[in-house]
């Protein structure tokens, strides 16, 4: 039969293998034939996570965040990022902390607050709100480790805001955000500036280097024949070049943290709701018996401090063996690290609670609740246990400081009963930066300088009136006086109530320079400089038949001069 296929087909055909040898002999039987060769078995492909990532899988969250770096850059942050930069470089270099800072700082949280309005992210505009008043307070509060704990708090809370901080493991990292926010607006503003330049950038550019030199050349020639020549000097503007260094690179850090601002609210980052891995749930009765013994632990301690408390001064001395105020001043922070230790456990115990059916929830809530209830009382004890040790030794910041973190830890407790009600607190992470926030800004409405005098004043004139004497309010042994020396301008109004020498003494200690501009003016300095030369000139008038014209200061003030 003849082959009727046309060309195309017969070459589209497969023939058959030919068998090494030749073909088979007539009449072979399948058997005989010579074998075929066999195909090489495929290998078992490799684990996904030594695949190259191709090219349409969707980028990482590292390279999302880097990549939106290349996005046009709006007008308005580069108007904005050199406003501010030009304004921080000329109201906080070479001024002290007041006024210009705190403008600098409410410029930079402002830039903010247009995306926020647009989202209706009424949570992270209350955050800011806060985070102005912390700011704020660098032009009412002279005491400088309140300004450096409002301007830490500020920052924290500032970047969870930026970042868009919606869990507590992106809370936490929410000032690592912000700084890798700034790096990635480092070339963000740079290339915005170049594309607003245009054809014009090389003109630019050589005119930007030409003043550079120029510039640099001056200060140094300047300097030189102004040191050589007073006459010369006379006639040069009263500047301070030394100080332009700082003003460059202060200028350059707040623009750049403006860009950062601007950049992190239009581009967050991807990692804002980053929450650990979810945990394998316990067996209740495994899960129940440490929570259980745990509290059944922090209940019989809280028993122990409310019979001590009720049982007052002689059951102290009794059962312990100490005088009351050696058991005031004992044990405080083991009490604060005991109630941060339970908010860990309760977050842990959280995330391997079994729930998942409706018995297994309500028990795991009211051992948690257990749990934290018996730590509220912990808190009690604690702030009882610092009362006590403050009527016995005095009032310090860092006693004030304690308090603070214990009431906070406090707070953050009952937080953390709220949010377990409904076993949801995605709220909490917010919850507690604006807490933090409040109970900062809170110390510093309270003026804790002023209040440190105030305490340790009438707690001694309270012991000599216990003890009869005769002498003088304030004058024993048993204050600090070089630790009252060393507050700052914020106690000038408690100063104000005390009797001669105190009052002339402690406001010469504390009294400090006027400002020298609008940057550095600040409310209590300003109230301080007003009242205190008057009061000052007048303590000295009065006092000037008793000792020669100089008033007798106690603790040697004039002669070792303050102490902190």
């Amino acid at each position: 039969m003849s082959d009727h296929r046309t060309p195309s087909e017969a070459s589209s055909t497969p023939s058959a293998p030919v068998p090494a040898g030749g073909p088979p002999r007539p009449g072979a039987t399948p058997a005989q034939a010579a074998p075929l060769p066999s195909a090489p078995l495929p290998s078992a492909p490799p684990p996904p996570a030594s695949l190259p990532r191709r090219a349409t899988d969707p980028p990482g969250p590292l390279a999302q965040f880097w990549a939106a770096g290349r996005d046009p850059v709006p007008t308005w942050v580069l108007v904005a990022a050199v406003v501010v930069g030009l304004a921080a470089a000329g109201l906080v270099v070479g001024h002290r902390v007041g006024l210009g800072m705190a403008l600098v700082g409410v410029l930079v949280a402002g830039v903010a607050v247009p995306a926020l309005v647009r989202r209706r992210a009424v949570g992270d505009l209350v955050t800011v709100g806060l985070v102005v008043g912390l700011l704020a307070v660098l032009a009412v509060r002279d005491a400088a480790w309140l300004a450096a704990l409002c301007v830490l708090v500020a920052v924290v809370a500032g970047g969870a805001v930026v970042t868009g901080a919606r869990s507590a493991p992106a809370t936490v990292l929410g000032v690592v955000g912000w700084a890798a926010g700034a790096a990635r607006a480092a070339g963000w503003l740079g290339r915005g500036g170049a594309n607003l330049l245009g054809s014009r950038r090389d003109q630019v550019a050589t005119m930007l280097r030409s003043v550079g030199v120029t510039v640099a050349l001056l200060l140094v020639f300047g300097l030189l024949f102004a040191s050589a020549d007073r006459v010369f000097a006379s006639y040069l503007p009263r500047s301070a070049p030394e100080l332009l260094p700082a003003r460059v690179l202060v200028g350059a850090f707040v623009a750049l943290t403006v860009a950062s601002v601007a950049h992190l609210m239009l581009a967050p980052p991807s990692w804002r709701d980053a929450r650990l891995p979810a945990a394998l749930p316990a067996r209740l009765g495994e899960w129940l018996l440490p929570v259980l013994a745990l509290g059944g632990l922090v209940l019989s301690f809280v028993l122990v401090q409310v019979g001590a408390l009720l049982g007052g001064h002689q059951h102290v001395l009794d059962t312990a063996g100490l005088t009351y105020a050696q058991y005031a001043r004992e044990g405080f922070g083991q009490l604060v690290a005991a109630t941060a230790l339970t908010l860990v456990v309760v977050a842990l115990a959280a995330r391997r609670a079994p729930r998942s059916t409706r018995r297994e929830r309500v028990v795991t809530r009211v051992a948690l609740a257990i749990l934290c209830l018996g730590t509220l009382g912990v808190v009690a004890a604690a702030l009882r246990r610092m009362d006590l040790y403050v009527d016995a030794f005095g009032l310090t910041r860092l006693r004030m400081l304690a308090v603070l973190v214990e009431v906070v830890l406090g707070v953050v407790l009952v937080l953390v009963l709220v949010a377990g009600v409904r076993w949801r607190g995605a709220w909490l992470p917010r919850a507690v930066v604006q807490v933090v926030a409040v109970a900062v800004l809170g110390l510093a409405v309270i003026n804790p300088d002023a209040q440190i005098l105030r305490h340790n004043i009438d707690a001694e004139v309270s012991a000599q009136q216990g003890r009869g004497t005769d002498a003088e309010p304030g004058l024993a042994a048993g204050l600090d006086l070089g630790y009252l020396y060393g507050l700052s301008a914020d106690v000038v109004p408690a100063v104000l109530d005390l009797e001669e020498p105190w009052r002339s003494c402690l406001l010469e200690a504390t009294v400090p320079a006027p400002s020298s501009g609008v940057a550095e003016w600040n409310l209590s300095r300003a109230r301080a400089v007003d009242l205190g030369a008057d009061l000052v000139a007048t303590g000295a008038a009065a006092s000037s038949s008793l000792d020669g014209g100089v008033p007798a200061c106690p603790g040697g003030y004039r002669d070792a001069g303050p102490t902190y």
